[in-house]
């Protein structure tokens, strides 16, 4: 009897080991697991023109739910955002229109082959919610327009003002255009404060407060566009890349129309 005790015995000294082993096994791939998420994830710092941002706005819930990534997202004038680069401001990701990205390719703030076309919008004309729309169908009428309103209100970018000197009319506006350091074109026109806002029709459709009279005639249309790239120096390359293929994907594709956009 006694040698079949001391099988017994070793038996369950033999069970009690392997469980105790596979206990700490499990146990070692939830920690690995858990460190492996920690280090994938990744805050992703995009400075971008309003463009991008409403669409940000719209699908980043989406990207940081599927990826673990968090996004901040800085708005701005690329204008501003290439000087604050310049002066040493650390970012992953920015969406500008596609001058402000070749400026940065050239002075290696950008990594190579980043670079992402992704949306254009067409240029109209906004008006605060509930007043007179004037008519603007032509180019003739868009002139008379410009004439009759109190104020009037643009970006200080490309676009506008070349319009504006092209019709003859840059003296005569001069007093009553109010040129801002930011990108509010809209909230002055919805707030009362400027008539009309002459300004890409996304901006219009995104803004509350003010409605878009239409698009500027087809003679004197413009479009601007906004591209995406990644920082030479992101903590998170991958990360940002995957940002950019997400912005060129179905989910960022119905929101771009919605906002009166087009993919490019």
């Amino acid at each position: 009897m006694k040698p079949a005790t001391v099988n017994h015995d070793a038996a369950l000294c033999a069970t009690t080991f392997w469980v105790r082993l596979l206990g700490w096994l499990a146990t070692c791939a939830l920690v690995l697991g858990s460190l492996s998420g920690v280090a994938q994830s990744a805050e992703l710092k995009i400075l971008t023109s309003r463009a991008v941002a409403t669409i940000l706005a719209e699908i980043g819930p989406e990207f940081e739910n599927k990826t673990g990534h968090k996004l901040n997202v800085v708005t701005g004038l690329s204008s501003e955002f290439v000087r604050r680069i310049n002066a040493g401001e650390t970012f992953d990701v920015i969406a500008a229109p596609p001058p402000a990205l070749d400026g940065l390719i050239k002075s290696g703030k950008i990594a190579d082959g980043t670079k992402t076309n992704l949306v254009r919008s067409a240029s109209g004309v906004a008006v605060r919610a509930g007043a007179p729309h004037p008519d603007i169908s032509s180019v003739d009428a868009f002139k008379r327009a410009l004439l009759a309103a109190k104020s009037i209100t643009y970006l200080p970018v490309p676009g506008v003002p070349q319009v504006i000197e092209r019709l003859g009319l840059k003296e005569a506006l001069a007093a009553k255009v109010t040129v801002p350091e930011t990108d509010i074109c809209s909230e002055l026109v919805a707030r009362g404060e400027v008539e009309l806002s002459i300004v890409v029709i996304t901006q219009i459709l995104t803004t509350p407060g003010v409605e878009l009279v239409g698009p500027l005639p087809p003679e004197i249309q413009f479009y601007t566009s906004f591209g995406g790239a990644v920082a030479a120096h992101s903590t998170a390359p991958e990360a940002a890349r995957d940002l950019l293929l997400f912005l060129k994907g179905p989910a960022a594709l119905r929101v771009i129309k919605a906002q009166g956009m087009e993919p490019i």
